[in-house]
């Protein structure tokens, strides 16, 4: 069978290899020119990005929908979304160097400071989706690490009004952002 436009995200969903290599020969564009935005000064992990944007593709098929959003989108959403993880693994190794590493690498401090204003603005991005109380709890749990206990006695909400409105809040920020699957 002959892999087209019209038939190469049905052949991906039946895990059709030739299917993915159309996918490759076709969109591999989107995926470069969003990792180039992002991972502009860390090439050593371009590939990999690369790899890892290519098999979600192929392992999140199955969440791709054509009325939420064209294809091109939705690999440009994927290759985004996995470039900002490596730049969170990159801020990560940074920090796991040894001080006379650190002293080699002093440098990479502005690509670090890049990298954090990138991910800071994303996230800046998807909180202002929500409500005031809903940004102040999200703030709370994820970025102070406060346990729910705390959140709860902080906000005076119960618990299981806190988890109701964690779950809408990240259904909301899916859905903004499209983010599906585990990718």
């Amino acid at each position: 069978m002959k892999i087209t436009e019209e038939n190469f995200i049905i052949q991906l969903k039946k895990r059709n290899q030739r299917a993915l290599e159309y996918v490759i020969d076709n969109y591999a564009w989107i995926i470069k020119t969003v990792l180039n935005k992002h991972l502009y000064n860390l090439k050593e992990y371009y590939d990999e990005c690369m790899n890892d944007c290519i098999l979600a593709i192929w392992h999140n098929i199955q969440y791709f929908d054509p009325e939420k959003s064209s294809f091109k989108n939705w690999v440009g959403g994927i290759a985004k979304h996995k470039s900002i993880d490596y730049m969170r693994k990159y801020l990560r190794d940074l920090e796991e160097l040894s001080l006379e590493e650190q002293v080699i690498l002093i440098e990479d401090k502005a690509i670090k400071e890049i990298i954090e204003n990138e991910i800071s603005e994303e996230t800046e991005k998807m909180l202002s989706r929500l409500s005031k109380e809903d940004r102040e709890i999200f703030i709370k749990l994820y970025f102070e690490n406060k346990d729910l206990n705390r959140v709860s006695k902080d906000t005076g909400l119960s618990k299981p009004v806190l988890y109701n409105r964690i779950s809408r809040a990240k259904r909301k920020i899916r859905k903004e952002f499209s983010i599906k699957g585990g990718y």
